[in-house]
């Protein structure tokens, strides 16, 4: 989260904002949390009613957020918030202001979300309320803060392609090393064709999803524009990733299914690649829209 959400930090932050910024990031001293999504929201990120109203040389900021990560341990937060009512604005992605605030647990409930797996890192709803954020706590422009999110939105969902990937690979494992020692019919089944061929599709498809991956983050290093292979790395790797977690719980057979093999976890943590931060279904409609021209559907 330190490492990916905070990047329109050292891309929008005057060299003041990045000196108070980031040294205590980097040194770990303060940890960070992501504040965009909101609960009636979702993915239309220019619908959120977050409101952060200029006051003299503060923003008094007042909402809601949901599926907010570590916000258990935070002490900052990058906060997405509407500066500008969406009414008054000529395109929806106006009127947006990003923030790097401290996270004032006075004027911030935290409500955790039980969840079905990722266990090691809490989410959270957030309740704010009379928030005071200084305005040099705003990185850029006001108003033109969705621009400036983008460039921790690209970065993520690479790095969710990668873990897709490396959750994948470690099913595979298992899977392949059960498949040599289980024996049935005086055989290891993984001399059947049938549990071979789908482990060997899963292997190619990982390896190719990996490439995506790795040319998306060319892409971005390069600052070149890569929402096309952002979203095209995570759609692959995390099907494949899907894909080869299911095939490893049928392939261990009713020991896929005891917690003692391994592989019903990783089938729990790879659906936070397929449904976050993005779904598949939105992922398509972008690369049809802004990759092969066709029109807008939703």
């Amino acid at each position: 989260m330190n490492i990916f959400g905070l990047n329109p930090v050292v891309v929008f932050g005057t060299e003041a904002q990045k000196r108070r910024m980031l040294p205590p990031l980097i040194a770990g001293e303060e940890k960070a949390c992501f504040a965009v999504t909101e609960p009636d929201a979702g993915l239309d990120t220019t619908k959120l009613k977050t409101r952060a109203v200029r006051r003299g040389d503060r923003y008094i900021v007042d909402g809601a957020k949901v599926w907010i990560s570590t916000a258990q341990v935070a002490d900052k937060m990058l906060l997405l918030a509407r500066t500008t009512p969406l009414e008054e604005v000529d395109e929806p992605t106006e009127g947006l202001s990003l923030f790097y605030t401290d996270f004032d647990r006075r004027r911030i409930e935290v409500r955790e979300i039980e969840k079905m797996g990722r266990k090691a890192v809490d989410s959270n709803q957030l309740f704010i309320d009379g928030l005071e954020v200084p305005v040099e706590d705003r990185l850029g422009e006001e108003g033109r803060g969705f621009r400036c999110i983008l460039h921790g939105l690209n970065p993520e969902r690479i790095l969710i392609a990668a873990e897709a990937v490396g959750l994948g690979r470690a099913a595979l494992r298992r899977a392949t090393a059960y498949a040599k020692e289980r024996i049935v019919f005086g055989r290891p089944i993984g001399q059947n064709q049938a549990i071979q061929h789908p482990l060997a599709e899963c292997w190619m498809e990982l390896e190719a999803a990996q490439l995506m991956v790795l040319s998306a983050a060319w892409q971005y290093d390069k600052g070149l524009p890569c929402g096309p292979a952002a979203n095209a790395a995570k759609y692959l790797a995390a099907e494949a990733g899907f894909k080869t977690c299911e095939i490893a719980v049928m392939t261990l057979g009713g020991y896929g299914y005891a917690k003692e093999y391994h592989v019903e976890r990783y089938m729990r943590e790879i659906l936070i690649p397929r449904i976050a931060p993005v779904s598949p279904q939105l992922i398509l409609c972008f690369i049809a829209e802004k990759v092969l021209g066709l029109p807008k559907s939703y």
